[in-house]
């Protein structure tokens, strides 16, 4: 019999022949799902178990979420990706092709030839939505949206990812898959490769005429829709990644991303205390370090709107809804930083970045999506910030 393997929130259990001898009644995988075996498992463990086999069945009820994981072992979503120290550690996207304004490219810019799907929730699909209205692409580059919380993707397992509603109606701004009639956002990774063993992230950009995944990296898809749909772009004069300013993007896009984009996540997934107070740390000092520039100039990276600050700002926007909760990120409140906190309604304010913020979205899919953070579901009432009050940065020359 070929060994069946189990995941819990805890640890990997692998029982094999020898291993299934130690239990005191006959057990036969059948299609019941991994979870429930697990636990029925877990319910007739005998304590004379040898290691490395032993668990508690303590262990296993505690943690009631079950993560999927493909045969090759590969993280199916954010929350299996932490290391045996307790740290989170975020994975690579895998496609990585580029739209070129050239041609004879692969990937030649196209008007209509391309669709971005995303989710209001996900601070990285949010990066491309907004460099799709701050440039006013819509009309070159359709895009639609998942619904918030993450439910089954497949009968078959128990993956719990994106998912497209059956009706316009189901989610006020959630559709269904207008392209494939995919069911769920696996479905259009599975489409694109039919033995992809990743994360079926969003943001996706895909590509209509060849029917397949262009581009799943945020950062590379943002650097796209900056320049290489100028052409069909209707604010093509707005550069985001100017030349004199590349290198102080670069330098400011690394500190943020490891220590505030991502550093909520390794401070909401943690699984130890050592790590999320490590990771606490680093990103107050962050934060700290955004206060102090802004004080001094009106964006980032000077006097120039640029792509670093709508990395930050989908974070931020986030911060008092969600990570401050949710993630334990409440060492201090974005409203208690007044230049951070103005700085943030400033650019909610900017045509076209309202657009791009669904609140609902944001709190239903994040208290809704991880029971193991929050197994109750149950969703904060406030605090309901008012980003479209007044600020002060226009104190500050362009």
């Amino acid at each position: 019999m070929a060994p069946t393997s189990f995941l819990s929130g805890r640890s990997a259990v692998l029982l094999d022949d020898w291993a299934l001898s130690f239990l005191p009644i006959p057990f036969t995988p059948s299609r019941t799902s991994p979870a429930k075996k697990l636990l029925f498992v877990c319910s007739i463990l005998p304590p004379s178990l040898p290691d490395p086999y032993r668990f508690s069945s303590a262990s296993c009820y505690r943690s009631s979420q079950f993560s999927y994981r493909s045969r090759s072992g590969m993280a199916r979503t954010a929350m299996d990706e932490t290391t045996d120290s307790g740290a989170f550690n975020r994975s690579p996207s895998t496609f990585r092709n580029f739209i070129s304004r050239d041609k004879s490219s692969q990937f030649p810019a196209e008007p209509g030839r391309y669709h971005l799907y995303i989710s209001y929730a996900c601070p990285w699909a949010s990066r491309c939505l907004s460099f799709l209205k701050l440039k006013k692409l819509d009309r070159a580059i359709s895009f639609s949206v998942v619904k918030s919380k993450f439910e089954r993707t497949k009968e078959s397992d128990e993956h719990m990812g994106w998912v497209f509603p059956t009706s316009g109606s189901e989610e006020p701004g959630a559709e269904p898959d207008p392209l494939n009639g995919a069911k769920s956002i696996r479905e259009l990774y599975e489409i694109a490769s039919s033995n992809y063993g990743g994360k079926f992230t969003v943001p996706v950009l895909w590509d209509k005429k060849l029917g397949t995944i262009v581009n799943n990296e945020s950062s590379e898809i943002i650097r796209m829709l900056n320049t290489e749909f100028n052409e069909f772009a209707e604010n093509a004069a707005l550069d985001l990644y100017p030349s004199h300013l590349q290198p102080k993007i670069e330098e400011v896009n690394k500190w943020v991303y490891d220590a505030i984009n991502n550093g909520v996540y390794k401070c909401g997934f943690a699984k130890k205390q050592g790590p999320y107070e490590e990771a606490v740390e680093t990103l107050y000092t962050a934060l700290n370090k955004c206060e102090d520039i802004l004080s001094k100039q009106r964006y980032i990276c000077g006097g120039t709107l640029t792509e670093a600050d709508i990395r930050l700002f989908v974070t931020l926007i986030r911060f008092d809804e969600v990570y401050v909760v949710h993630f334990k990120c409440n060492k201090k409140f974005l409203r208690e930083y007044p230049n951070l906190f103005n700085y943030t309604k400033d650019i909610f304010q900017i045509p076209g970045m309202k657009e791009t913020v669904n609140m609902g979205h944001i709190k239903r899919h994040y208290y809704g999506s991880h029971p193991s953070i929050n197994p109750f579901g149950i969703i904060p009432v406030g605090p309901n910030v008012d980003y479209s009050a007044p600020h002060d940065r226009d104190r500050f020359p362009c």
